[in-house]
């Protein structure tokens, strides 16, 4: 019998499953550091279509929104999720269910009739 240590199956596997864990990891970190920066990148580049982007702060790698840019979002945000709820009329109504007779709830066919003689 060989003792569990000298397996080399087992070691095989254990590294594996150790080893695949370690690269979901390091990819998600990965995932999770460049996205930003795509996301930023993409910004930056539709803005300078537009030519609204401050040249001035490319170095610093930051966008400049003025206070009235940030206001109009705002109000844009505010009324699109305000417009999705519509008015409710606040009444509760409460039916009452009657339930139908089923034999597999009924407690009489759980009995048994035994007939014991006395």
């Amino acid at each position: 019998m060989i003792p569990a240590f000298v397996n080399n199956e087992i070691w095989t596997i254990t590294i594996l499953g150790w080893l695949i864990v370690f690269v979901a990891l390091i990819f998600l970190v990965l995932i999770f550091l460049l996205v930003p920066k795509i996301i930023l990148w993409s910004t930056q580049r539709a803005l300078r279509k537009k030519d609204r982007y401050n040249h001035k702060s490319v170095g610093d790698k930051e966008m400049i929104l003025t206070d009235e840019m940030n206001a109009a979002i705002s109000m844009a945000l505010y009324l699109y999720f305000n417009e999705v709820h519509e008015e409710e009329s606040n009444i509760i109504t409460i039916k009452e269910v009657k339930r139908r007779y089923s034999p597999w709830s009924s407690k009489l066919y759980g009995m048994n009739n035994l007939n014991f003689p006395r």
